[in-house]
């Protein structure tokens, strides 16, 4: 699967039950409102597949994982439904992680910001190299992580979030996220990571797909809300998206 360079890109492989879903895009990874949709479609598909029993989901190359999302499409964001439907796009992608029949694996070799955290949260487990520092910037554009806080806080609890949100230009380390919960494992490199994931998918592959997708369930308790919580919470980030004291931030970023 692909798309062109403006939108990113998006490519999927299945092999020995292992459907690997790899995004891109020239920004740093980050995220256009066409690329969040097409990653939501995707997960809904592989949902279904009896193929495929657990998803790695990877960023293109080995630097910066995600920079959350696009600048140049929040900038143009000029009424409320627009607003709305950019930030709905990560609370889509997130409940589409999270009501997803697959296990979902997360390869983390670099920096995330913003949705690039929530998306590291919603993901069932995950591994990363020393490099992937995180980062919740939100409120220095004017805006907050209302989207992605119920997946980050489920992982790294209240404390950890209001530690990373109400210091928005603060990187944390991997060894700190994996401390919080955030990342399972750290490794050196990525030819390190990536040794580990492709034994780690593997093995979890050749568990009783049943047994996992009754285990998943399990692990997301409690979160049936989040289909409206997410949507009323991008409503409110759109909203804030077109306050003056975003526009005056996020002018600061135009080409």
């Amino acid at each position: 699967m692909g798309t062109g360079s403006t939108n990113g890109s998006l490519y999927t492989s299945i092999q020995n039950k292992v459907a690997t879903v790899e995004f891109g895009h020239p920004a740093s990874n980050s995220f256009t409102a066409e690329l969040l949709d097409r990653l939501t479609d995707e997960l809904e598909k592989l949902s279904e597949n009896d193929n495929v029993s657990i998803i790695l989901l990877k960023s293109e190359g080995d630097k910066t994982f995600c920079a959350g999302a696009s600048f140049d499409e929040l900038i143009e964001v000029s009424t409320l439904e627009q607003g709305k439907q950019f930030f709905g796009g990560f609370a889509k992608v997130i409940n589409a992680m999270r009501n997803c029949s697959k296990i979902i694996v997360g390869r983390v070799p670099g920096k995330a910001v913003g949705g690039g955290v929530g998306i590291i949260a919603a993901c069932d487990y995950v591994m990363a190299t020393i490099n992937a520092s995180v980062r919740l910037s939100e409120l220095t554009i004017g805006v907050a992580p209302l989207v992605i806080a119920p997946a980050v806080e489920r992982k790294i609890n209240t404390s950890g979030l209001s530690e990373m949100s109400l210091n928005p230009t603060e990187w944390k380390t991997a060894y700190w996220a994996q401390e919080k919960g955030l990342i399972a494992k750290v490794f050196e490199n990525t030819s390190e990571l990536d040794k580990e994931i492709d034994m780690y998918i593997n093995k979890l592959a050749s568990y009783n797909p049943d047994a996992l997708k009754a285990w998943k369930k399990v692990l997301w308790n409690g979160t049936d809300h989040w289909s409206e919580l997410l949507t009323e919470r991008a409503a409110i980030t759109g909203k804030l998206a077109l306050s003056e004291f975003t526009k005056n931030a996020l002018s600061k970023f135009k080409k």
